[in-house]
């Protein structure tokens, strides 16, 4: 172990190209041995972010062994999981296995704890060739080790929740938070806004509807592509009224929107497939708010669709984090048993439950 603290951000991780950040780092160094201000992880499971695992799914014609020594092939070869065609990662949950003396991340050595970094700029090895896994879900059993910086963000798993649904609802908890942070500061001015959410049934869409709800919307609508979705997120009960619509037909997501009750003061976009920005800018009302969260957006095609488009929005990116997110969503997935049940649905058919 060196004498000295490392980089709080991991700068001395980064092995290639030298002077960047570990995110925009080809080559992470992931080794087990620890700078003092460091914690190390043995690694349980990984949530692979949503758009990185449909894209490697599909590039690899949904066979899950060639899934799953793509994922080997990344972490071996960049030292952390990040794909390399959608840049994304994803989080994991483990046990605290050292706690360097300087670490002010405030765990200790037997905590099971989920890092609330992405995987892109966490160093990891993994031990086991994930021989547990079979390719086929988003939630990946895996043995190995990883390291958080001082940093990093890191939360405890609560203990009246299985670790597989912990991990899934904090791979995403930054959705509901900024998603009510904005409906809070529209309710503020005396607004009570329409919310649309893009991808109302998934993860961060449903945490999302239930969040904006919460916040003082006056209206909620969830959009999914079809009918089996619209089935379970109006069982849920987390939206006022749900449409179906594919979001990358522009057209189409407005009409169905504006059939709703839209245009929608706030559009929350969670789908995982791009094309779908210029979708979200027309279906939103002239002075409202896009928030971006999918990891397959591109903002170019989001920036120059609003010039194109002439409208006149405000474009969020999602970064994650928010202070309290990961709090704020656990309490929803207990207050709101649609969430819940959807999460747990969700695991079930992925076989995680």
């Amino acid at each position: 172990m060196p004498n000295t603290p490392g980089s709080p951000v991991g700068l001395h991780r980064v092995l290639e190209p030298a002077g960047v950040l570990p995110q925009a780092a080809l080559k992470l160094d992931a080794r087990p041995e620890l700078w003092p201000d460091e914690i190390r992880i043995s690694v349980e499971r990984l949530n692979l972010d949503a758009a990185s695992y449909r894209q490697l799914a599909e590039a690899h014609q949904h066979d899950g062994e060639a899934v799953k020594q793509a994922v080997l092939g990344i972490i071996a070869e960049r030292g952390k999981m990040q794909n390399p065609v959608t840049g994304s990662g994803g989080m994991l949950v483990g046990v605290v296995d050292e706690v360097g003396p300087e670490s002010p991340l405030g765990v200790q050595k037997g905590d099971r704890v989920a890092t609330l970094v992405s995987l892109t700029l966490t160093p990891l090895q993994i031990t086991d060739n994930l021989e547990k896994w079979d390719g086929r879900s988003e939630q990946v059993p895996a043995a190995g080790h990883a390291i958080l910086f001082a940093r990093s963000i890191v939360a405890k798993l609560p203990d009246d929740l299985k670790p597989e649904l912990s991990l899934a609802v904090m791979d995403v908890c930054g959705a509901p938070a900024l998603t009510a942070r904005v409906v809070a500061q529209y309710v503020d001015k005396g607004i009570k806004p329409v919310v649309s959410v893009i991808g109302g049934a998934g993860k961060s869409g449903s945490l999302s509807l239930a969040a904006a709800r919460h916040a003082g919307a006056a209206r909620t609508i969830g959009i999914v592509p079809f009918e089996a979705e619209k089935t379970r997120l109006e069982a849920a009960g987390i939206a006022d009224v749900v449409a179906l619509a594919d979001a990358r037909d522009p057209v189409a997501l407005a009409q169905a929107v504006e059939a709703q009750g839209g245009p929608a003061d706030i559009t929350v976009v969670c789908v995982d497939v791009p094309g779908c920005e210029h979708g979200a800018v027309l279906s939103t009302a002239a002075g409202g708010t896009v928030i971006f969260f999918s990891m397959a957006t591109s903002f170019s095609a989001a920036a120059l669709g609003a010039e194109g488009l002439a409208a006149d929005v405000t474009m969020l990116v999602g970064n994650g984090y928010v202070p309290g997110h990961a709090a704020y969503a656990m309490e929803l997935l207990r207050s709101e048993r649609g969430v819940r049940e959807l999460f747990e649905g969700r695991l079930a058919a992925e076989g995680q439950d």
